[in-house]
């Protein structure tokens, strides 16, 4: 009996670890795919690898794009992340942390790994309930894309194979996110959130991703391994 094999979208981040171990739980070996994109938290890289090693991935391939060279977000130019913003309006607006078109251009490396590499499953993190408000997260985005991917390639158009692509937690919140791969077994310490890290790796505990993350584990009621800067 062959293997299944799947795609997955590796950030180091909470969501995509937790993606990775869903992954694995449902019967697949890894291709984990990470981006350095010029983000300003390249650090979570360091986390993929931990990751992708964690889950005995096939292959961690990380793939250079130079976004930076379009900036227009606060991660990839040179505009201060938003710190300490009220935490009930985190996701009323799009922020300036959103990076433009970035899960699309991800996605469509995906598929061209997944199509290489006979990879039927393509799974990614985005959620659509305790996020940023981004609107390459949300389930209309990824029913479109899903579409798109099963014209797009040879294999499917020759019938030799259907791309769907996964979104376990698109309608988790943080919370349930941590719980989940909590009874998983992840050690949430290999992942990084922070968008504007201090140069010795400590997260900035006041930017959206970090408000999150921190919510989210005192909801969870799991210890929160993260050492911040600020409490």
């Amino acid at each position: 009996m062959v293997q299944k094999t799947a795609v997955v979208l590796l950030s180091g981040g909470i969501d995509s670890t937790t993606t990775m171990a869903i992954a694995k739980a449902d019967g697949f070996d890894i291709y984990a795919l990470s981006f350095d994109y010029g983000q300003r938290h390249k650090i979570e890289l360091e986390a993929a690898k931990k990751v992708a090693e964690h889950f005995k991935a096939l292959r961690h391939l990380i793939i250079e794009i130079p976004l930076r060279k379009i900036g227009g977000s606060a991660l990839t130019s040179d505009m201060e992340v938003p710190k300490g913003m009220a935490f009930e309006k985190i996701g009323s607006s799009i922020p300036i942390t959103y990076v433009p078109a970035r899960n699309t251009i991800f996605l469509a490396f995906a598929i061209g790994l997944a199509e290489v590499t006979c990879s039927e499953d393509i799974y990614i993190g985005v959620n659509a309930l305790d996020y940023s408000g981004y609107p390459d997260c949300r389930p209309e985005f990824i029913n479109a894309f899903e579409k798109m991917a099963n014209l797009a390639t040879q294999k499917t158009v020759e019938g030799k194979m259907r791309i769907k692509i996964h979104t376990p937690l698109i309608k988790m919140s943080k919370a349930l996110i941590i719980k989940t791969g909590t009874e998983l077994g992840i050690d949430y310490s290999l992942t990084h959130s922070c968008y504007d890290p201090s140069d010795s790796g400590e997260a900035c505990g006041a930017c959206e991703s970090c408000l999150l993350r921190k919510r989210g584990f005192e909801e969870a009621e799991v210890l929160d391994p993260t050492r911040y800067a600020i409490s």
